[in-house]
């Protein structure tokens, strides 16, 4: 007979707690759970993460919170994509967008329509060719249309926001929908002697709060799921060797505000700029081992572009994940899961995706362990797929003589991406594997901007007849062009939305 869980205590609040407060109340108020959120007054968040991907919009919609809400509550900004400079050569650029670039022709994908002109001597560049690209560079809004008549309007935004100021959007629209809170340190985790699951936490006062399930979102401390049940690290190091952070705010000096991240590479790793209504967040991230936390500090600031708002936030991490994610009756999310720098800006979509899977396979209260098995395959997956793209920002740099880049382009890939590049190489075929965060045109953006082109286009691209062809890709740049007339400058949407 089914026996339903009756208790949800989540162990830390910050943006991953919260997140998963609110989405939970949501999703499972037909089961009306109790779910208590455990939030220590005296131990800070990490709260640097500012910038998102398209799928936040999911979230918002699943938890019935506007967008505009959003912006206004965080000062937050929109994004099409990362613009990455300096990373295959200095005075290089290139951009990873949200959307498609143009449009199939015969059946054959774009990008082998494109491979052919430029092998005939058309040298406009593959950015001329998706709208969230141009968007981002002429400084426009314009929301993706509902029902796109061909792939051109098949774009998307996700928002750069306060980490800190959404989790507590997050935390009144939690408890107004009977979330407990509990502002107090846990002292002690006690454990079944017999099962060996959680049974409850010891609070600083002495009073002791019970659960059915756990969610551990206590960052990097992993308080369950790390200290408390002892589940193991893997250490990704060997291919992502970037193991700390320091991040500023700083005041804007700019006129434009492009709705873009920018990511800057660096002697020792990449600096991370998003605009944000009321500041700039700044950080740099980046290998112990080729600079020292100091230099990378005074790096960081010689490179602010208006006054400091605020002292330096210092950061250390190991990027991989832990070897279970859901062990016995606690589920980890967010930091205290795993951590995958921020290069793609991927952490707060991890959480989603993890309480996402966490709904599907939402257990009764005897947690069957064949569902935690499912649960902790897809994940690594997930994990393992975001580590090869970011794996491929660094491989293809052409940075030669500096010993960080010089060991990024040494580093021996891992099988499943080696096949994935394999493919491309040879014929310029997208390999796809389960749970991939990042389709085709994310892989064509880096494969393109980093200079990773095919050994030749597809055969079934020569059907056209050049002149063709060319009139094709023309009537594609001119369909752009008559989009973005209808964009709106972003400082002016934002001041829009501000006025409610």
């Amino acid at each position: 007979m089914s026996d339903p869980l009756r208790s949800i205590v989540i162990v830390g609040g910050g943006t991953a707690g919260w997140m998963a407060a609110t989405y939970l109340a949501r999703r499972l108020s037909h089961l009306r759970p109790d779910i208590t959120v455990i939030e220590s007054p005296a131990i800070g968040t990490v709260g640097v993460g500012e910038a998102t991907v398209p799928a936040i919009r999911d979230f918002l919609a699943a938890v019935e919170l506007g967008e505009p809400e959003v912006l206004r509550e965080t000062e937050g900004t929109i994004k099409y994509g990362i613009r990455f400079v300096d990373w295959q050569t200095k005075g290089h650029a290139f951009f990873h967008p949200f959307g498609l670039y143009g449009v199939p022709a015969g059946g054959v994908p774009f990008h082998h329509h494109w491979l052919r002109a430029r092998a005939a001597g058309d040298a406009t560049p593959l950015d001329a060719y998706c709208v969230a690209t141009q968007l981002a560079e002429y400084g426009l809004f314009l929301a993706p249309p509902d029902r796109p008549e061909n792939d051109l309007g098949h774009f998307n935004f996700a928002l750069h926001f306060d980490a800190v100021r959404f989790a507590h959007l997050l935390s009144r629209l939690a408890i107004a929908n009977g979330v407990r809170h509990v502002p107090a340190r846990i002292d002690a985790v006690m454990r079944d002697p017999e099962s060996g699951d959680v049974s409850g936490v010891r609070l600083e006062s002495g009073a002791v709060v019970h659960g059915d399930l756990w969610i551990d979102c206590s960052g990097f401390r992993s308080l369950l799921l790390g200290e408390a049940m002892g589940v193991p690290y893997r250490d990704w190091r060997e291919w992502l060797p970037c193991d700390r952070a320091v991040a500023m705010p700083c005041a804007p000096a700019g006129a434009t505000m492009h709705p873009r991240t920018t990511a800057t590479a660096l002697p020792a790793g990449w600096q991370w700029h998003i605009p944000l209504q009321h500041r700039i967040g700044n950080g740099y991230v980046y290998c112990s081992d080729h600079v020292s936390d100091d230099e990378a500090e005074q790096t960081l600031r010689d490179r602010l572009e208006g006054a400091p708002l605020g002292n330096a936030n210092r950061l250390r991490f190991t990027p991989g994940h832990r070897a279970e994610v859901w062990h016995r009756n606690v589920v980890g999310v967010g930091l205290a899961s795993g951590f995958l720098e921020p290069l793609e800006s991927t952490s707060i979509s991890l959480v989603q995706s993890g309480l996402q899977r966490l709904v599907q396979l939402w257990p009764q209260r005897d947690i069957d362990p064949r569902l935690a098995a499912v649960y902790n395959r897809q994940s690594v997956l997930e994990f393992e797929r975001i580590r090869d793209f970011l794996l491929i920002h660094y491989m293809f740099n052409r940075r030669i003589g500096e010993p960080f880049w010089d060991r990024m382009r040494a580093i021996e890939p891992p099988d499943h991406l080696r096949m994935k590049l394999d493919g491309w190489r040879a014929c310029g075929e997208f390999v796809r594997y389960e749970w991939e965060s990042f389709q085709d045109p994310s892989w064509l953006s880096l494969y393109a901007g980093l200079n990773q082109l095919p050994a030749h286009h597809s055969m079934l691209a020569d059907a056209y007849p050049m002149p063709a062809l060319s009139g094709h890709l023309a009537s594609i740049r001119a369909s752009i062009a008559r989009v973005l007339a209808h964009g709106e400058r972003h400082d002016r949407f934002l001041a829009r939305v501000a006025a409610g």
